[in-house]
């Protein structure tokens, strides 16, 4: 076992152990700091809280009498802290805290800290500002309104002076619209940290935002987080729940980490996708906890007059040790995605409870932008994931979704509007209790998917399989115990795919050019 330090701040350090375990460890560490015990741990990346600024520690981890480590830092300096309640702030579940957190935060000089102590605060949106660090001590809640008229609203486009272009505040699904501001919000900011036992609370319920949800009321509902333009921001330790909308939602911002989050909203809740970064880079997703009510990551680019606009595909993008369940898919790769998605890798992870593992949803219109490259599944476990691997380029979302021209499985000429999809690598995965198939791999006939790797993989069944529809796309039908499901592919390699207990065929191959087996 490698005792590794992950991150420090002036009050906290995040270590990981790493002893082959995923999301929870191997074996149950006792961990010392300076000698002392302070507690123990099951988790893989584990976050230390009540250091001191400015001063030097040394971790080691315990286990069977053996020590590990050490690993040893210096916190981060700190000049003073802002306690908002001494802003006015009430922190009593009754007042709006709002303008005094905002007080706080825009007070605040660099290396400082802003405290949000224990308390229930009552807030609509706070923005947050360059060279912040953000402290959600532990019972801190920062509680959301609902209401509508206490939200601002961001603009989806404001033309510029001379009438040549425009700057975009607002977003929805992919396009340029109006939407009220998250509940904590970054515009043009960086080097900001969020970090805290506490918890963000968006309180939406069925009767508020959640309430006809497709049905656009003002402006587009808002986010819970939501930075724009952002850098070097880090969330970290923090519970965010019950979101109006897509939970954490970067957008066009860089150098991004979220470690050690609890990502958390009921599964009947409506588009509450847990982190969605848009045209981002350099995205680190480390020791994160997402159950949801769609899907646990969703990566997206925008939809096709964004991406022509930017051209910025999401790319550089790891997600490490999460553990994610209940949702639509653990990772998602979609639907907007006009821009393309590019060296994304997810490693070392569980899914569990969710409809899909991976889960693509792309379809002719995303346009010659869209190119999904270099993406990749290693070391991850499932189980009772209804269909580990479903790539759909016939995905029938927007308006226009089931029309034969994106429903049609004949090929199309290509043009400006058609996608592609280049390589795509599943290795040392186990898929234990499937239900409806192992694999579902839908290529567009114009466009194949170019290279598909399966390299020791290991599909099992759960005995009482629930038949479902493995795909959103006219023509899949209700099925269960389907083996691998693979159409419209130039390469596909199978190295040790072992399928125990599918109806009819374990792989049913159509349309696939060239077929590698070990």
């Amino acid at each position: 076992m490698e005792l590794k330090l992950v991150i420090k701040t002036g009050r906290s350090a995040v270590v990981e152990f790493d002893d082959g375990g995923k999301y929870y460890s191997k074996e149950e560490y006792t961990l010392l700091i300076n000698g002392e015990e302070y507690g123990k741990t099951e988790k893989v990346v584990t976050t230390i809280y009540g250091l001191k600024p400015d001063t030097e520690y040394k971790i080691t981890a315990v286990y069977a009498g053996k020590e590990y480590g050490p690993v040893e830092f210096k916190t981060d300096y700190e000049y003073v802290t802002l306690n908002v309640r001494e802003f006015g702030a009430y922190g009593d579940g009754e007042h709006d805290d709002t303008n005094a957190i905002q007080c706080a935060i825009m007070a605040a000089p660099k290396d400082s800290r802003v405290l949000v102590p224990e308390g229930v605060y009552k807030i609509s949106s706070i923005f947050l500002k360059d060279n912040l660090n953000l402290e959600l001590a532990k019972g801190a809640v920062l509680s959301a309104f609902t209401e509508r008229n206490k939200f601002p609203i961001l603009p989806g486009q404001i033309e510029t002076y001379d009438e040549k272009d425009y700057y975009n505040l607002g977003t929805w699904e992919g396009n340029p619209l109006d939407m009220f501001s998250a509940i904590v919000c970054g515009i043009n900011c960086s080097n900001v940290t969020i970090t805290g036992e506490g918890t963000i609370d968006g309180c939406t319920t069925h009767d508020n935002w959640w309430k006809n949800c497709k049905i656009r009321n003002t402006a587009w509902r808002p986010r819970l987080f939501f930075i724009n333009n952002c850098s070097n921001v880090t969330m970290h330790g923090i519970t965010v729940q019950n979101s109006p909308s897509w939970t954490i939602h970067p957008y066009f911002s860089k150098h991004l980490k979220f470690i050690d989050v609890k990502i958390l909203n009921p599964a009947n809740s409506h588009n509450t996708d847990g982190l969605d970064p848009e045209s981002c880079q350099d995205v680190l997703v480390l020791g994160t906890y997402i159950s949801v009510g769609d899907d646990c990551i969703a990566i997206k680019s925008g939809k096709i007059y964004m991406a022509q606009k930017e051209k910025t595909p999401t790319e550089d993008m790891t997600v490490r040790q999460c553990c994610m369940r209940d949702g639509h898919g653990a990772v998602t790769v979609g639907s907007e995605i006009a821009a393309g998605v590019k060296d994304v890798h997810i490693r070392d992870c569980m899914f569990m409870n969710t409809d899909r593992g991976l889960r693509v949803k792309t379809r002719r219109g995303r346009g010659k932008l869209s190119v999904l490259d270099d993406i990749s599944f290693e070391n991850i476990d499932m189980d009772n994931v209804m269909t580990p691997f479903v790539v759909n380029s016939f995905y029938f979302c927007d308006p226009d979704g089931k029309t034969e021209y994106v429903g049609s499985r004949k090929p199309l000429p290509i043009d400006d509007r058609t996608p592609s999809i280049k390589s795509l690598t599943f290795k040392d995965i186990n898929a234990k209790n499937c239900h409806v198939a192992g694999a579902y791999i839908f290529g567009l006939p114009e466009s194949k998917v170019e290279k598909l790797t399966f390299e020791n993989i290991n599909f099992s069944y759960a005995k009482d399989a629930k038949p479902g529809v493995a795909a959103m796309m006219l023509g899949c039908d209700e099925a269960s115990r389907q083996g691998l499901i693979v159409s419209n592919v130039e390469k596909l390699i199978l190295k040790n795919v072992n399928i125990e207990g599918c109806d009819g065929e374990a792989i049913v191959a159509d349309n696939v050019d060239k077929i590698e087996r070990d």
